[in-house]
């Protein structure tokens, strides 16, 4: 938080930085602010500072994919042709991936999510339809048969990182195994139908026999 305070940014890379810093100022002036202090950013100045924030390719997110590639998942990411544009797609698993912002997304229990002291109904409003297209967005994936998984962004700090991807990953692993049962299970009802099926036509061809036969 030093080099924040100085007004230096780190040498990531202009973009890297810029939304390294906004975090760090966000979360410095405003999450860690008590709740009896006025918000001291402006709303012209939360709006720009929020602007920075990137939706995808965040720094949590590609730690993850790193780390899951690295435990031999193969994926695809933000594919468009899925609800919500999954973060992280495992179509072999059939598995998606959600990294969360814990404060876009009111991560219960989260100390990052707060809501601002200034145009407060707007926030609340905002992350309400942020909630409620969360849930739409999971319904019609399990509808086409896709497993959901949650990661929240406060669960890949340091401290927790190792202990999430294992979560993440024994999920899927799991997923995996229960599809895997489901499609041997549909294979097994087709098979049984169409040996009913057989065995029914079968009888048919018998009767029309018999019945020609007299």
């Amino acid at each position: 938080m030093q080099e924040v305070w100085r007004g230096r940014l780190p040498r990531l890379g202009v973009v890297n930085s810029i939304e390294l810093y906004c975090r760090k100022l966000f979360l410095t002036l405003y999450l860690h602010t008590p709740r009896t202090m006025a918000d001291r950013l402006s709303k012209e100045e939360r709006s720009e500072l929020m602007s920075h924030i990137r939706s995808v390719n965040t720094k949590p997110e590609v730690a993850l994919r790193r780390a899951l590639w690295r435990r031999g998942f193969r994926y695809r990411v933000n594919v468009k042709n899925l609800p919500g544009s999954p973060d992280i797609v495992l179509p072999k698993h059939r598995t998606v991936v959600f990294v969360h912002g814990c404060f876009w997304h009111a991560h219960k229990g989260c100390k990052i999510y707060h809501l601002p002291q200034t145009n407060t109904e707007f926030w609340l409003a905002k992350v309400t339809r942020n909630q409620e297209r969360d849930q739409e967005v999971w319904r019609q994936l399990e509808a086409k048969g896709w497993s959901v998984v949650i990661v929240w962004e406060c669960e890949l700090v340091k401290a927790k990182f190792d202990g999430t991807v294992d979560r993440v990953a024994a999920e899927i692993l799991a997923n995996s195994e229960m599809h895997r049962r489901h499609s041997e299970e549909r294979r097994e009802e087709r098979a049984k139908r169409r040996k009913e099926q057989k065995a029914a036509r079968e009888r048919r061809q018998e009767l029309m026999q018999e019945i020609s036969s007299l």
